[in-house]
């Protein structure tokens, strides 16, 4: 493992960086990869590499990356897949420590010239010692170094947090860094493993559970090249969550995921009981793996399976609920001191049972906290889900609502559907989710995220 920390460490936080293949062109990916690490706010030594240009965007260019006098941890390689064996020898010259292959025209091509050239630069960065993300990849992001070495300028607006994500596709690691900004999550590391040369899931999984920066794992998966490394690995993992999207459940794309990365995908059961097995969750969607990374990120598992639903409004209440126990989480009966509490303070016409519908006192705000501080503490409660539209009589609610869950803390999961026009809630929204309680965006996604924190607890168990 520390040989293969030390090699993946240089690579996320290098000291130093070149590209190779730097361009100031917009048209081609030297450029986009530039703007990436400037426009990113990278901390380290920048060294273009293009024999064409004496600067590019105001740094110093080098002819060849041999004529570059001091040391480079990492080297970023967008030219010609005919050219990197070179280029791959003179890193090794120059005593690179890692590098990320931009380039694609290996093994995912139909061209069998694409799968000797990738078994050629394998073996060479074996023999060298060197390890390569990529090829076909989009490249690697760090938010926390920052590091965006990548041809996505944009990735360095991700917010800054806990989650690592990791992915065969560049395109999916597109669709989560951006649904990621629309949904307020954090990630710590962004990783398109793209062809895998001679780094797969299993080294990035291990390298992540030992990484203090990540405290989630998130993988998108097509096809996995060696699974039992990947397995073994995660059984080994005792500290960190650990969530995967397999795809290839049709066999349409299941074909599909041996071309565009060039490996087998296999039966998607099999895999799914096989990753159940050493403590990986799966999950069916992006959303859902963004939405179950957010909240085993952010905050605690249930002790149980017994759900209290507080709503705004009756619908998206039982909504929620459907979820849940559709799912096997229970929306059991209040104690009797908490129902008796509860009748108290909502008039008769309200549901006043586990749902509670708490629109019909929306203009009473301390009946609104009274009933939620009850449900909070009813022992017989192991999860709450709150869920409130916005509407002009609740304007205020939501703000009433959030002082009271960061005054009254709880050791269980609260999981929050607060939904309104863009600006009216963002500031609340934002206090709450930096205090530990995830919201989103709609009821069922809400309750389906507090069913995958019950799985994992189970799993986990």
């Amino acid at each position: 493992m520390e040989k293969n920390w030390v090699a993946l460490d240089a690579i996320f936080n290098p000291d130093s960086v070149s590209v190779i293949g730097a361009s100031d062109n917009p048209g081609k990916l030297g450029s986009h990869v530039m703007r990436s690490l400037t426009e990113g706010r990278y901390p380290g030594k920048i060294y273009p590499v293009n024999p064409g240009k004496d600067e590019i965007m105001g740094i110093k260019t080098y002819p060849s990356l041999l004529q570059v006098s001091e040391p480079i941890d990492l080297s970023i390689i967008v030219l010609p897949a005919e050219q990197v064996p070179k280029i791959i020898k003179e890193c090794k010259q120059k005593g690179v420590k890692g590098m990320v292959l931009i380039t694609a025209g290996f093994k995912e091509i139909e061209d069998k010239r694409g799968e000797h050239l990738q078994r050629e630069i394998t073996e060479l960065a074996n023999r060298f010692g060197m390890k390569i993300i990529g090829p076909n990849t989009f490249g690697i992001v760090n938010l926390h170094l920052p590091l965006n070495a990548s041809f996505t300028p944009e990735f360095s607006l991700v917010k800054k947090g806990g989650i690592s994500f990791v992915s065969q596709s560049g395109g999916m690691s597109h669709l989560m860094g951006f649904l990621s900004m629309q949904n307020r999550v954090g990630f710590s590391k962004i990783i398109g493993l793209g062809n895998r040369c001679n780094v797969d899931f299993a080294e990035i999984v291990e390298y992540l559970t030992q990484d203090p920066q990540t405290r989630v794992i998130a993988m998108y998966m097509e096809g996995i090249d060696q699974p039992k490394k990947l397995m073994e690995v995660a059984k080994k993992n005792s500290k960190k969550p650990i969530l995967a999207y397999k795809v290839g459940r049709s066999h349409t794309s299941d074909q599909a995921s041996q071309f565009h990365t060039g490996s087998l995908a296999g039966k998607h059961e099999i895999y799914k009981s096989a990753l159940k097995q050493v403590g990986i969750l799966t999950v069916e969607s992006s959303e859902e793996l963004l939405d179950t990374a957010k909240a085993l990120d952010l905050c605690p598992l249930p002790e149980g399976n017994k759900v209290a639903v507080l709503s705004g409004q009756a619908g998206p209440g039982m909504a929620a609920c459907d979820v849940c126990e559709t799912e096997g989480l229970w929306i059991p009966p209040f104690s009797m001191e908490t129902q008796k509490r509860v009748e108290e303070l909502l008039p008769p016409l309200a549901i006043r049972t586990n749902p509670v519908d708490m629109g019909p006192a929306w203009y009473d705000s301390e009946a609104i906290k009274g009933i939620v501080h009850t449900v909070m503490n009813d022992q017989n409660i192991d999860a709450l889900i709150l869920c409130i539209m916005f509407a002009s009589a609740n304007r205020s609610a939501v703000g009433i609502l959030t002082d009271l869950l960061l005054e009254k803390r709880t050791h269980k999961p609260i999981l929050c559907c607060f939904s309104s026009p863009a600006g009216i809630w963002d500031d609340e929204i934002k206090r709450l989710e930096e205090s530990g309680i995830p919201n989103y965006p709609t009821p069922e996604r809400a309750a389906k995220t507090l069913v995958n924190l019950f799985r994992f607890k189970k799993m986990k168990e």
